[in-house]
């Protein structure tokens, strides 16, 4: 662990290095990880514990379900590696809860008698401890609670690892009851894929999580190219460059550059008049939208956000409407059009004349 100073702020960092295969070995070779849950996180998180060599088991609410198909089919044993959420949480002495936010709710009353002394629970999202509230989630004491966030979708955090890379994660103590939960936590963290780990605490980690979901991570970043789509197209410009201008070149182009160097390193290798445009229009955008940020921001604080999540994803028809919603989104013609500019990216025609 090492402290880096960005600014006036110094922040705790755990690099790969600082946990090599041999201490992962070491601090978890008598642990068995129980994943409670097969979504996005859990498949990937579990499948790279596994080839990290650490002991893993998942755990499902449904033997019939597609999650179980989608397991067997990745190797995991019925019966060995594959078991009811009762049986995985027996099991494990690091119980991964990796259900969706509504479903730790609905399981907990099951599963808390379970996680009996010195076991550890782990998180990839602060949502049911902070707000325990609404969740119900409350721990017992005699155990360990750690949180491992991956800064990025369960996709990413596999394809990264299998590409030899690593995402970045975020890290938190919540309760140390053994003496032990940092190093369970920072060698899990590790074990799952993390390339380094920053740390954090529940309650930042989850506001600052909703918030950039629901901002510039998902909302607002489709909020924004929805309306420059639509000013463009009511003025006459065709679907295609529309969408090329608005999200291909983007996501294509300026974006992979930001990534690698920064905004100012992409800001330097535009043209002049590019150049003046962004600087001139940032701020603009930026006092706009700041407001809305700061609303959104309080609605998280203040739980609204996660009763507004606990109520929709409870309702019996929320699959669903959420298919409903999706589909919207599908047929609209901004997406649509995208569906066509992605055919015709060059790499596409060369898999296809191949």
């Amino acid at each position: 662990m090492r402290k880096i100073q960005i600014g006036n702020c110094a922040e705790n960092v755990v690099e790969r290095a600082d946990y090599p295969p041999q201490r992962i070995k070491a601090i978890l070779g008598n642990e068995t990880v129980a994943v409670l849950g097969y979504g996005v996180q859990g498949r990937g998180q579990s499948l790279n514990m596994k080839d990290n060599g650490v002991n893993v088991v998942i755990g499902l609410r449904d033997t019939k379900g597609r999650s179980w198909d989608l397991a067997q089919q990745d190797g995991w044993v019925p019966g060995k590696t594959l078991l009811s959420l009762e049986e995985a949480t027996t099991k494990g002495t690091i119980v991964q809860y990796l259900l969706s936010d509504a479903g730790q709710k609905d399981q907990w009353p099951k599963l808390k008698p379970l996680l009996t002394a010195g076991k550890a629970l782990y998180f990839s999202h602060g949502f049911s401890i902070v707000y325990k509230d609404q969740t119900g989630v409350i721990p017992p004491k005699d155990i360990d609670v750690i949180l491992v966030a991956p800064k990025g979708s369960g996709t990413t955090v596999r394809r990264l690892f299998l590409e030899g890379k690593g995402i970045n994660a975020s890290y938190a103590i919540h309760q140390d009851a053994t003496g032990k939960a940092l190093d369970r936590c920072l060698a899990t963290g590790i074990a799952i894929g993390s390339g380094y780990l920053f740390e954090t605490t529940f309650q930042k980690e989850v506001y600052s999580d909703l918030t950039g979901e629901r901002g510039v991570l998902m909302g607002a970043i489709y909020g924004l190219w929805l309306a420059q789509y639509e000013v463009l197209r009511e003025h006459g410009h065709s679907p295609s460059e529309a969408f090329n201008e608005t999200v291909e070149e983007a996501t294509q182009s300026l974006y992979p550059l930001i990534a690698e160097n920064g905004m100012d390193w992409m800001y330097a290798n535009c043209s002049t008049t590019a150049q003046r445009g962004a600087l001139d229009w940032f701020k603009i955008f930026r006092d706009a939208t700041k407001p809305v940020f700061e609303k959104l921001y309080q609605s998280v604080a203040s739980g609204e956000e996660t009763k507004r999540v606990l109520d929709a994803n409870s309702r019996a028809d929320y699959r669903e409407q959420l298919e409903k919603e999706l589909k919207e989104v599908a047929a609209s013609e901004m997406w649509q059009a995208g569906q066509v500019v992605r055919s015709l990216r060059p790499e596409r025609m060369a898999k296809s004349k191949g």
